[in-house]
């Protein structure tokens, strides 16, 4: 009996290392190639792929036309199937890949009709931008085909792959818009809700202005007092829902003018606040190129997969970064009666062969849905036919400042913060990206008889900007940067509370000189300074429950020591935290139980929910407090409903709740979300958390900065540039992980690439100049 158990335990062992094998070796064929020589029939000119032991990409080349096939072929050796989700969420395309599981959200998508938008885009645009696509899809078609075997995620899916097509390389933008707008108009349609519900009182009272403002000149909005309006009492709430915050995607950036730094050259630092998922968003690339006056090029950043531009970056004469700029670009428009509606079908495809029809409705304002018992049209700048184009290119040459304000008002990108430095001590913000010239932004709905729809189709050119202020300092956070008055031009179209803003202006002011170390030490401060009046009143609560008996003496203790930071083994700042959820939970639990009846959810607006709470808090007003005997008792109920739900999550034993188990961070791949069978093969491994919200370090399990950027054009031997991930999304590359693990221990990683250890050859397929 025992031989013949090892007998089977040894056929089950060989078994199990022949299928590894098998796996191994079906995945090592896929592997790209990094060295040797290739030949296209676009290209004019040899050209050079090469890499360094980051998979930092290098290419050169004699024209930008011929840097986009090789960017291309880049992208699509190493991102295809990232670049492929990407195109395919925008147009509302997985179904094909994931079947009906994808349908729900394939819907959503095709209500914006991007494909089409896509196409038409394309077929306007001039011969060179035209060019530069069709060079670019050729190269990832032609990159992606090199390896001869079809990557692992589509023999998993059982898929075909579908060749890239130049509309792609704009859905992939439009993918964009999606991550980094939808929530403005998400917002307003809370806000219409909660006005048909409570009143234009409510709405006032959620989004009244806080005390967190940071705008470059100083400006305050401010409104008289805003009453606390009354809840109904006959609201009985059915259970305390979390009403979990949609993160901000914006970023931090800031810069100081040369006269603050040692070299006189002024200084940028920029990290992108996005979904971190891997293979990670950005991809580290440099360029080199004769651009059409015949002066050489290098630019040095990341690009996006998918585009053929350098999306965040240096020239050595101008660097430049940006952050979601969260402007009112989309309002809804009520329709009236007279409002012609027409409808349009489209299919959406299925595995084996299947399909299914999508009815959308369409007005002259833009795709309609009903909600609220009304019909409502959608207006967003990301449906006009400016919200897409390639302008971000002219950065690549620009030599200064002032170039790049010149072409800043006319790129076609979602609408962003920009912060641009020079090598001359210049630096400069403005707003960059599309952006409707309509001048009536509105929180609510627009009756159809008032919309600006003319408006709405050309790009607003004349923009406020700040540049070289009198303190030498700019910063930015996706909450207000502009004038008070410029505000009521261009409205809010879901500002970040401006806690971090604040925190960032108010380190800057503190110091006079600077260097990339000081910038990557902001760029990782995690002090709670937002939260310490929470930490504040926690403290307060549980000293009063234990005055009356109850004993919170564990808790007070981690309280006291709680760090005043964001920190990996603070316990007091998980309790802070998680308190102030709960309050939130509670207190708003009867108007969150009355949006969810109607589909809705108030998580679009908690960023505003700051002074509503102190408010509410302060005033204690008796209907706010819904079958509590007192705020205290409230409060009480908050922390303790707070802690059940770590102890369930966590265990009861608190030193399990510290910060950076709590927070840890998890970057995944989209698979392994699905499998997590497949964790340990294609996620990065865990980090303790290191940040949160209300900071400049901002992160959370599977959110933060996707990139740290620092510059200073000229001396760019010392720029940072370290991303949150491999530049390989094959789990075999000795790229898939790399500079990983410098993100997240916050070592500083060179913006410019290293020494070369891969190079591949391109040229003309006839062999020969052209």
């Amino acid at each position: 009996m025992l031989k013949w158990l090892k007998v089977l335990i040894s056929i089950v062992v060989l078994a199990g290392l022949a299928l590894t094998a098998t796996i191994y070796g079906v995945l090592s064929l896929s592997l790209p190639m990094l060295d040797g020589r290739g030949y296209s029939d676009v290209l004019d000119a040899p050209t050079e792929l090469s890499r360094d032991k980051l998979g930092h990409a290098v290419i050169t080349a004699k024209s930008r036309a011929d840097v986009a096939y090789v960017m291309g072929y880049a992208h699509g050796q190493d991102r295809f199937f990232q670049m492929d989700l990407l195109r395919r969420n925008a147009a509302g395309e997985l179904s094909e890949l994931f079947g009906e599981a994808a349908l729900s959200l394939d819907k959503s998508m095709r209500f914006h009709q991007f494909r089409q938008r896509s196409e038409q885009i394309v077929a306007a645009m001039d011969v060179r931008d035209r060019t530069l696509l069709e060079n670019y899809a050729k190269g990832v078609n032609e990159g992606r085909a090199q390896s001869g075997m079809t990557s692992f995620e589509y023999l998993l899916l059982g898929a075909e792959v579908k060749p890239w097509q130049p509309a792609d390389s704009m859905l992939a933008i439009f993918s964009m818009y999606l991550d980094l707008q939808a929530d403005t108009f998400e917002r307003d349609k809370a806000l219409i809700h909660l006005e048909a519900l409570h009143g234009q009182d409510m709405v006032d009272f959620i989004i009244q202005p806080s005390t967190f403002q940071a705008a470059l000149d100083g400006s305050k909005i401010d409104r008289p007092s805003v009453a606390i309006p009354d809840l109904p009492s006959d609201i009985k709430i059915a259970e305390y829902r979390n009403i979990k915050p949609i993160p901000i995607h914006g970023s931090n950036n800031w810069a100081v003018t040369g006269n603050l730094t040692a070299t006189g050259s002024a200084m940028v630092s920029d990290d992108m606040h996005l979904g971190l998922d891997v293979p990670s968003v950005w991809y580290r690339v440099q360029l080199n190129y004769n651009n059409k006056a015949g002066e050489k090029v290098q630019v040095t950043g990341v690009s996006l997969p998918g585009v053929p531009a350098m999306v965040v970056g240096s020239n050595d004469h101008v660097a430049w970064g940006f952050t979601n700029g969260y402007l009112d670009t989309a309002d809804w428009v009520e329709l009236a009666e007279e409002d012609e509606i027409r409808e349009e079908s489209q299919t959406i495809l299925l595995p084996d062969g299947q399909s299914h029809q999508y009815n959308l409705l369409v007005s002259q304002f833009g795709p309609v849905k009903l909600f609220n018992g009304k019909k409502y049209a959608l207006q967003w700048v990301a449906h006009q036919p400016y919200a897409v184009n390639l302008n971000l290119l002219r950065f690549e040459s620009a030599k200064s400042v002032e170039n790049v304000l010149d072409v800043a008002s006319n790129i076609g990108i979602p609408v962003q913060n920009l912060v641009v430095v020079d090598s001359k001590g210049s630096a400069a913000w403005q707003p960059t990206g599309a952006l409707p010239s309509r001048v009536f932004p509105n929180d609510l709905a627009v009756v159809s008889a008032r919309a600006e729809i003319e408006l709405w189709q050309v790009n607003e050119r004349n923009r406020p900007r700040v540049m070289n202020p009198e303190n030498g300092k700019l910063w930015t956070a996706n909450s207000r940067v502009m004038s008070e008055l410029d505000h009521r031009r261009y409205g809010d179209g879901g500002y970040a509370l401006g806690a971090r803003a604040q925190h960032i202006r108010d380190r800057l002011l503190e110091t006079q000189v600077f260097n990339e170390a000081d910038f990557n030490a902001l760029q990782l401060d995690n002090e709670a300074k937002f939260l310490k009046p929470w930490h504040k009143l926690l403290t307060d609560t549980l000293l009063t429950a234990q005055a009356k008996g109850q004993d919170h003496t564990e808790a007070l203790v981690h309280l006291e020591n709680w760090q005043g930071c964001a920190c990996s083994d603070s316990v007091g700042y998980t309790l802070v935290k998680h308190f102030r959820s709960s309050v939130i939970d509670i207190v708003f639990a009867s108007i969150e139980q009355q949006l969810q009846q109607e589909g809705e959810t108030l998580s679009y607006l908690t960023r505003y929910f700051e002074p509503a709470l102190w408010q509410l808090i302060e005033k204690q007003p008796e209907s706010w407090r819904k079958g509590y005997d007192s705020w205290q008792a409230l409060l009480e109920e908050a922390q303790d409903q707070s802690q059940q739900r770590l102890a369930k999550k966590y265990g009861s034993n608190m030193v399990n709740w510290q910060w950076g188990k709590v927070n840890t961070l998890m970057v995944q791949h989209p698979f392994s979300k699905q499998m997590p069978v497949l964790s340990r093969f294609l996620d990065m491994p865990t980090v303790p958390g290191f940040g949160d919200t209300f900071m400049p370090a901002v992160q959370s399990q599977g959110f933060g900065a996707s990139q740290r950027f620092i510059a200073q054009p000229g001396h760019l031997h010392k720029a940072v540039m370290t991303v949150a991930g491999g530049q390989s999304g094959h789990p075999l590359s000795p790229y898939y992980r790399s500079g990983f693990e410098a993100y997240a221990t916050g070592q500083l990683t060179p913006l410019l690439p290293g020494d070369i250890v891969h190079t591949i050859e391109l040229l003309p397929s006839n062999g020969e100049q052209r």
